[in-house]
């Protein structure tokens, strides 16, 4: 675990001395890296949304990136200008990489075994836009890529909390006996629990911790244009999406 923590505390320090300085934030040697949104314009053109409720548009980029609907994303990025066009910010994209976004499925008799309830450490969790984040610690063994899901769990015999909806979070090791940790990220799309008659929603998030069940506790507020209570300095994990899905 010492060594986990150490590579956490020294990504965030890194990620401090990356940060762009907003005297100089137009120059092209200064970039940030935040999370984003991609919303399609047309068939391969995109804008982002920031969390923090920014739109930038791409007016430039190093990559060749195809975008799709919901996908949430790490975006290293260079600002060209001020507000322009509707848009917060024309900006240069130096690099864009997806994260694992999906939606919260149900726990059924039928798929219980393959969803899993393996041990998994989670750094973080927040509401960021209209998704939930979580930073996680996964033991990684190399048999095959590990499955991540939220589930909302019907079979569960102990009763929820009154006042949130109550979430799992699952890993599948697939059998996985290796003590090495690996870090993950993913979004989860909580836009399908809007209601009418309410402006926010909380939510409990569950998670089979290696030495106990943890529970965490956000609100999602979808009563503005941007979240207010957004964690703009939540640190940015390096991460690899080829050993989970």
């Amino acid at each position: 675990m010492e060594n986990t923590v150490w590579k956490f505390s020294f990504f965030i320090a890194i990620l401090a001395l990356i940060s762009c300085n907003n005297k100089d934030e137009h120059s092209l040697g200064a970039f940030r890296i935040d999370i984003a949104t991609v919303i399609p314009v047309g068939e391969s053109a995109y804008s982002l949304l920031l969390d923090n409720g920014k739109r930038l548009w791409p007016a430039a980029s190093d990559k060749k990136y195809i975008p799709s609907d919901n996908q949430r994303v790490f975006v290293n990025y260079t600002t060209l200008s001020k507000e322009k066009d509707g848009y917060d910010h024309y900006v240069k994209i130096n690099d864009i990489w997806d994260i694992l976004t999906k939606e919260t499925i149900l726990l059924t008799a039928m798929n219980k075994d393959s969803i899993g309830n393996d041990p998994v450490k989670v750094n973080a969790v927040w509401v960021g836009g209209d998704y939930l984040n979580i930073d996680f610690m996964f033991n990684y063994g190399a048999i095959r890529p590990h499955a991540i899901n939220m589930v909302i769990n019907p079979l569960k015999t102990t009763p929820s909390p009154p006042d949130a909806i109550e979430l799992e979070f699952r890993h599948n090791a697939y059998g996985s006996t290796s003590t090495r940790l690996y870090e993950g990220f993913v979004c989860f799309d909580l836009k399908p629990f809007r209601v009418s008659v309410a402006d926010s929603m909380a939510f409990s998030i569950v998670v089979k911790d290696w030495d106990k069940e943890k529970t965490y506790n956000v609100v999602y507020r979808y009563n503005q244009a941007a979240l207010q209570n957004t964690i703009a300095e939540t640190p940015i994990p390096v991460i690899s999406s080829n050993e989970y899905y």
